[in-house]
């Protein structure tokens, strides 16, 4: 069986039995404990070894009043060794039973990691499921152990999202394993069914596209599904009151918003964009959007600027869809749906592919729809680019974990700009096809879009990526076509703790 039809049997939930006299041998295996971190510099607490995950099947079932929810989880994945245990990521606050293939398995918590122990080794190379039934409960929202802050700071990034009458997940960068036990790392995405049970005069928003709906007495569980993968951090879940938006998109794509009944009258006239914004950007990228569905979730929250690229229904603050200003925002989560979405960053020291792509269409879109020219709009963040290189470091190596919350925008959108003039136009367009078509549905790292750079401009770019994302000062000069004789701001380091000075950023803008 080939890795692709393996993988599809996954998916399908079709259980693999090997029943061969060489099968039975790999199966006699005694296995080894998976690794309980995926080796992130930023994030070393994150991930899991000796698997690959391919699909989640998560449902919770929301009631008014109360902020526990019983929920359940089926992660299906293949072993890339034999294993006699391994871990996920789990912030969930009790776990209360655990299966492999079935079969109770015993479990420990140790921090936020969960260890699970099949009554059998899990053999390599084997497709393998494991459920988990917990309880989460919205009113505790764990601070990351990577983002710590000073005592007596409240979390300014809850990962639950509590609203007046429901909740939306914010999970970017590490905090979706308080929603969901999983390997919560974006090297590892997968495809997700999210099933949601409200009572039936309460809506539920998903990650994917609505493929079902069910009604038992006064409740009701909606399912979606998001057949192409995605990393754990941008899946979302919600319920509130809602007004819902049916719209078409390019080439008869289903367009489905979703904004609080709460918001003022110019949130619907924002999300009511959305299909023009995605025409625009399919020209711009020159691919079409890479999930089955699309659209807008404004959600009634006392973050008003909150904005993420939750995978093909981006999130908003409804104060946020109000500002007719913040179209171009719009246009940045949904270029997050190509760049940081279907083409995963590999770890989070790459996220540059992310924010650096998403300013970039931004700013092109702003240029396109009355805004600043597109040149004028790149000088300007040139000049100050030192500043955020004092705050946060070098694009590609950042100083700390914080970092992935803004660090990376300026740089990573001067990177690109820099190489369109160096390559010219054609070539920097096909440089951004070919990466994307080499990797959707899969993380990439740095390294492999200076590969796919170098490889199709047939030049060494090696100097020029370095000097862009791995040192602290701007490029200058033959360093920076199209920015030269440009003057830089002078440097200034906050008086601020990096923890201080991040407490008002919203994740993902």
């Amino acid at each position: 069986m080939t890795k692709r039809m393996l993988k599809n049997a996954v998916v399908a939930g079709i259980t693999v039995v090997l029943a061969t006299g060489t099968a039975a041998a790999a199966n006699a295996e005694p296995g080894t404990p998976g690794a309980l971190s995926a080796g992130e510099r930023l994030f070393p607490q994150l991930g899991n070894g000796g698997y690959d995950a391919r699909d989640y099947d998560v449902a919770v079932d929301y009631r008014p009043g109360v902020t526990t929810m019983n929920a359940s989880v089926t992660m299906r994945a293949v072993s890339t060794q034999a294993l006699s245990s391994f871990g996920l990521d789990s912030a969930v606050p009790q776990v209360r039973s655990v299966t492999v293939d079935g079969r109770a398995a015993k479990f420990e918590v140790k921090g936020e990691k969960l260890i699970v122990t099949p009554a059998r080794a899990v053999a390599r190379g084997r497709a393998f499921s494991v459920k988990i039934d917990y309880v989460v409960d919205r009113a505790k929202s764990p601070v990351s152990p990577a983002m710590p802050l000073p005592p007596g700071f409240e979390n300014p990034m809850p990962v639950w999202e509590n609203t007046p009458d429901g909740f939306a997940v914010l999970g970017q960068p590490d905090r979706e394993h308080a929603v969901f036990p999983s390997d919560d790392v974006p090297a590892d995405p997968a495809t997700y069914t999210l099933r949601i049970t409200t009572p039936s005069d309460v809506d539920a928003v998903g990650s994917g596209t609505l493929v079902g709906k069910q009604r038992e007495g006064d409740r009701s569980t909606s399912v979606f599904r998001l057949d192409r993968p995605a990393a754990t951090d941008v899946v979302q879940l919600a319920t509130g009151h809602f007004t819902e938006v049916d719209q078409a998109g390019p080439h008869g794509l289903p367009v489905r918003s979703y904004v609080t009944k709460a918001a003022k009258p110019g949130a619907l006239d924002r999300v009511r964009d959305t299909p023009a914004q995605v025409a625009w950007l399919e020209q711009a990228i020159g691919r079409p959007f890479p999930y089955a569905s699309a659209g807008a979730l404004g959600v009634d929250t006392v973050y008003g600027g909150v904005a993420l690229e939750t995978a093909a229904i981006p999130t908003y603050g409804a104060e946020f869809l109000a500002d007719p200003r913040e179209a171009p925002i719009q246009a940045h989560e949904l270029t997050h749906q190509f760049f940081g979405d279907a083409v995963a960053v590999h770890d989070w020291d790459d996220m540059w592919l992310s924010e650096g792509h998403a300013v970039y269409y931004q700013d092109l879109y702003t240029s396109a729809h009355g805004g600043k020219p597109f040149d004028e709009q790149m000088h300007g963040r040139y000049t100050s680019n030192n500043q955020q290189l004092d705050q946060e470091g070098p694009v590609a190596h950042l100083n700390s974990a914080w970092g992935v919350l803004s660090g990376t925008d300026n740089g990573g959108a001067l990177t690109l700009y820099a190489l369109r003039n160096l390559v010219g136009q054609p070539m920097f367009d096909r440089i951004e096809r070919t990466f994307y078509d080499t990797y959707r549905g899969r993380s990439a790292s740095t390294q492999d879009y200076v590969d796919v750079a170098q490889r199709l401009s047939g030049r060494d770019l090696g100097g020029f990526f370095h000097d862009w994302l791995y040192t602290a000062k701007t490029p200058r000069d033959a360093r920076a076509p199209g920015l030269e004789g440009l003057t830089l701001a002078p440097s200034v380091t906050p008086a601020a703790t990096r923890s201080q000075r991040h407490l008002d950023v919203r994740p993902g803008v």
